[in-house]
């Protein structure tokens, strides 16, 4: 039942464009190993500031 609720949430997350903070954190230590990841909030901010502001929604 848990992981069907974790998939609705993650489901739910991706259809208002929010990204998954674990799919991040899994990019940046496949492709940018030397640099430390956002914490949560801040990976949070940048997303809703890219969304929002026009800014650009991918480094690669």
């Amino acid at each position: 039942m848990s992981g069907l609720f974790a998939k609705l949430a993650e489901t739910a997350r991706l259809m208002v464009g929010l990204p998954s903070y674990d799919a991040y954190l899994r990019h940046m230590a496949e492709h940018h190993p030397e640099r430390a990841p956002m914490d949560r909030t801040a990976f949070f901010r940048n997303r809703q500031d890219a969304r929002y502001r026009g800014g650009g929604g991918r480094c690669c």
